[in-house]
């Protein structure tokens, strides 16, 4: 499908984009703190003050914020049971899961736990787990006792292993509205649920193959059907819609593969929401990595200038605070809409691959991070692109703040003033507490569930990513249920908490480039990024001509012979360049140039042969593109390997130019 964009502004506005993608984060908060800044925030304070107190005072919260509460990330045993639902079902072979769980289960201290919360939920689960984790541990091995415990742990590693998954399915459901559509359905027509609207969500991670893709695509295309049936002709913003995942209908959804996915992805994309347009219905499509960003705005706006798809209002996008890129993505989207004359749903998130984002850019070395790194710098970022949705117009964006944070939604409520063209989301299964007390105080606001849908061998990924979001110390939802944190600190501006501590990163996360701390980290190559795609891109053209030549070197010396050609591995068409390859009497002299230049090398100084090796790292890293051309077109290499087999090379010699100078200056 050809793409009928771009649109007037669009060059601006993506070098904008571009522009802040890994930009110092300093400078970020500098422009986004006056736009984040609150009339009164005073009055802010109070009103989530009272949504805290309103949700403490609560009878009785749902299980999975008491268990958060109970086993957040700062306690042994929340960790022990964050590897566990990461790795257990993933494990395929009964005794690696029963030695993964008796090395984890017997080392917490789970009897600790007894009568921390209120919830029954909770307080059975841990009775569960200490009983486990006691019939496990073998630090009692010398008594009779120990040794009777160890005999009924062999034999009942199995019943164990599968009290464990159900315990982890038990963790699940609270997460998931329904096994299948049909049922998310109905129990979204529950009693207590019936106050929301839902936007459902497919579970299932990026798709493998194509077969992949077409089957996530058939099961959006079923779940719209039955969507629009429920929905019954009803108003656009009071229907249940959907949540599409473009990783799940491509194989290959990734920037370096961008003219394979253009030339299928749209069309899916497409048709979906021409389904969704027929049934009624909104289609959001799901914010996934920041990589994926910049193909993700170039898919949609192919899917928002289609002809076929004008006068449907219910076209949507995630926008991520936590991303530097926030704000000027809502400036790129408000442009969209305004050149086609539509209106798109923003849905505005604070974002959930936080972890993994940070642990990308320093395993690839990257220049910066694409996410704040402080907690307060993603509130500031989310409060700026509020006011930045809201100001666009009821003509252009209906807005979708997605939060389970009193302050940020009170916040919003000020912004909005009186207006009533926008809506709340919170997950399902978290948030209940909050939002009962928003609703019960004002029944005009709309509020949607985000509500996953599928098999329980589904939604380890999804849990993963809800429980390290939302399981984390500084998390609201974490906070909220904890007596001891001081409600002041819940309800603090966090526009002034920038502004008295400074606009700065978090110190105890270091630069990419500084990770290693005494020395520094090769510098990566984020292909994600359009100019260093050109720089890649220019370094391939460059390589083509004039041919590369390799020959024999002995003592400064080259040697000459007779030339063959190389040719490039994934294209044997292509030649490279030519090789003269060394013979016997080339060995003999290069052998008695080392032999003769030892005394020399010898006797020069460990400082010195240090010097020389981060000097060749500094000149390999500075020619990276060419030399990761070199690599692509002599090895067949792909971007990603090319990268990487030159920064290994130049961590290898930064690595042991350390490791002299600390050797030979420690004392013998």
């Amino acid at each position: 499908m050809a793409a009928s964009f771009p649109f007037p502004a669009d060059a601006v506005l993506r070098a904008a984009l571009s522009e802040t993608y890994r930009a110092p984060e300093e400078e970020v908060l500098a422009r986004l703190v006056p736009q984040a800044r609150l009339a009164d925030p005073s009055a802010v304070a109070a009103r989530a003050r009272a949504l805290v107190e309103a949700v403490r005072a609560a009878p009785q919260r749902g299980g999975v914020e008491s268990f958060l509460a109970t086993y957040g990330l700062s306690t042994r045993e929340g960790i022990v049971l964050m590897s566990l639902a990461e790795a257990l079902l993933r494990i395929p072979d009964a005794d690696i899961a029963n030695r993964l769980i008796q090395d984890k289960m017997g080392s917490a201290e789970w009897d600790k736990q007894i009568g921390q919360s209120d919830s029954l939920f909770v307080n059975a689960s841990t009775w569960a787990l200490m009983l486990t984790g006691r019939l496990l541990n073998d630090d009692d091995s010398n008594n009779l006792g120990g040794f009777a415990r160890r005999l009924l742990a062999r034999g009942s590693r199995p019943v164990i292993r599968e009290a464990l998954l159900q315990a982890m399915r038990l963790m699940g459901s609270q997460f998931v509205m329904g096994e299948t559509i049909e049922s998310a359905l109905e129990r979204a027509d529950d009693h207590d649920n019936r106050r929301y609207r839902h936007s459902f969500d497919m579970l299932g991670e990026a798709a493998r193959t194509e077969e992949d893709a077409d089957r996530y695509f058939a099961a959006y295309a079923d779940a719209i059907a039955a969507l629009g049936k429920a929905a019954a002709g009803r108003d656009l913003q009071d229907v249940p819609g959907i949540s599409v995942k473009l990783s799940a209908l491509h194989p290959r959804f990734e920037h370096t593969q961008e003219a394979r996915v253009l030339r299928s992805l749209p069309d899916r994309l497409v048709a979906l929401s021409g389904l969704a347009r027929d049934a009624g219905i909104g289609l959001t499509v799901d914010a996934e990595e920041a990589d994926r960003l910049d193909l993700t705005l170039d898919i949609f706006a192919i899917a928002a200038t289609q002809k076929s798809l004008r006068g449907w209002d219910g076209l949507g996008l995630a926008v991520q605070a936590y991303q530097k890129r926030a704000r000027p993505a809502i400036d790129w989207l408000a442009a969209l809409a305004e050149a086609n004359n539509r209106r798109l749903l923003i849905r505005l998130v604070k974002g959930a691959y936080w972890d993994s984002e940070i642990k990308r850019s320093q395993e690839g070395g990257f220049r910066d991070y694409p996410v704040f790194t402080r907690k307060v710098g993603t509130d500031v970022s989310y409060l700026a692109s509020a006011r930045a949705l809201l100001a666009a117009g009821e003509r252009l964006i209906y807005p979708q703040f997605a939060t389970h944070n009193a302050y940020t939604l009170a916040a919003v409520l000020q912004l909005a003033c009186a207006r009533r063209s926008l809506e709340f989301q919170r997950l399902h299964g978290m948030g209940e507490a909050l939002y009962t007390a928003v609703l019960d105080s004002d029944p005009t606001l709309r509020c949607r569930v985000y509500a996953p849908v599928g098999e329980h061998r589904d939604l380890l990924p999804y849990l993963v990513r809800r429980l390290l979001e939302n399981g984390a110390n500084t998390s609201f939802v974490h906070k909220v249920v904890d007596p001891d944190e001081p409600i002041d600190a819940l309800v603090a501006d966090p526009v002034a908490k920038v502004e008295a501590t400074g606009a700065r990163r978090n110190r105890a996360i270091p630069l990419p480039r500084d990770l290693y701390g005494d020395r520094p980290n090769a510098r990566g190559m984020d292909s994600s990024e359009p100019a260093v795609r050109a720089e890649i891109e220019a370094a391939l053209t460059r390589s083509d001509a004039p041919l590369a030549e390799a020959h024999p070197i002995v003592g400064g010396e080259v040697r000459g012979g007779s030339a063959q050609p190389v040719t490039n591995p994934a294209n044997r068409n292509q030649t490279v360049g030519t090789v003269v390859l060394a013979g016997p009497r080339d060995v003999e002299d290069a052998l008695a140039s080392a032999h003769a230049f030892a005394p020399a090398w010898d006797a020069t100084p460990v400082a010195t042969r240090a010097a020389v090796l981060d000097r060749l790292a500094d000149l390999m890293e500075g020619d990276m593109p060419n030399l990761m051309a070199l690599a692509i077109r002599e090895a067949g290499k792909t971007w990603g390997d090319a990268v990487s087999e030159v920064r290994e090379a130049v961590d290898y010699c930064r690595y042991y130019a350390n490791r002299a100078r600390a050797d030979f200056a420690a004392p013998i």
